[in-house]
């Protein structure tokens, strides 16, 4: 049996290497990779020259170059996976049901041996190990994982910096194609962020894009009224001088959060 390690810190791939000299001194660590790149190339390479594919490959999720669920959308990989990751362990039940193990790093020499003989159980039962549904997984990822939302903004105010908290910030809005936040109190500052970024990085709980320019908070609406084209007008509060367009591919995720 041989297998790849796919990891970017040295010092766990020592540790890995030694907890499997320890534990299955027959298993051959055939190669370390430590970026997606050098994965999708020794995966080819081996193909190219014929030689035969590992039987398993520990993957680090987190590499230098990116998450490593890329490699799987550029080359097939038809190695057993056991992921090596840093998630929480409220998150590993996405990684149990795409491969056939986990292990939490740092990894502990227990947790290797079961991962090692759940993957000989299955090889001497002919049991076929689980396919990875890479869209699958980061699915799940993304709804059991907590993202690290943004809690404040640096702005300029004057010559001096000035930091805001998200609770502050009635809504974004872009004009000229700036974009701003108008706070509760009535000032506005320039924010060096496209909507686009400010919505990736916005807890959506707080923030609702209703348009492509404007991203609004609860607090903020203060009036909803129906307008031409099955599309809904906002008064905000403070006021803003524009049209506030709930556009009509929103209006009923904009309704559903409204209500929550």
């Amino acid at each position: 049996m041989n297998a790849l390690i796919v990891e970017d810190e040295e010092l766990a791939v020592r540790k890995l290497r030694k907890l499997l000299t320890e534990v299955a001194p027959d298993l051959l660590v055939a190669g370390v990779t430590a970026s997606i790149d050098d994965t999708v190339d020794w995966l080819e390479n081996l193909r190219t020259t014929g030689q035969p594919e590992p039987d398993l490959i520990f993957l680090d999720i987190e590499l230098a170059d990116g998450q490593s669920f890329e490699i799987f959308e550029r080359t097939t990989v038809r190695s057993t996976v056991i992921f090596t990751t840093s998630y929480d362990e409220y998150a590993l039940q996405a990684f149990k049901v795409n491969s056939i193990d986990y292990l939490l790093k740092p990894v502990q020499r227990e947790d290797l041996q079961r991962s090692l003989k759940k993957y000989e159980d299955l090889r001497q039962r002919s049991v076929e190990t689980p396919s990875l549904n890479i869209e699958k997984l980061l699915q799940q990822l993304q709804s059991q994982v907590p993202r690290d939302f943004r809690q404040r903004f640096l702005v300029r105010q004057g010559q001096r910096m000035l930091s805001v908290e998200v609770g502050e910030i009635a809504y974004f809005f872009t004009e000229d194609r700036y974009s701003f936040f108008a706070m509760h109190t009535g000032q506005k500052f320039l924010v060096d962020y496209t909507l686009d970024e400010l919505s990736d990085a916005l807890d959506p709980a707080r923030f609702f894009r209703i348009n492509r320019g404007v991203i609004v908070t609860h607090q903020a609406v203060e009036q909803i009224q129906p307008y031409f084209g099955n599309r809904l007008a906002l008064q905000l509060r403070p006021v803003f001088d524009k049209e506030a367009l709930v556009s009509r591919e929103k209006v009923s995720d904009f309704k559903q959060w409204m209500g929550k």
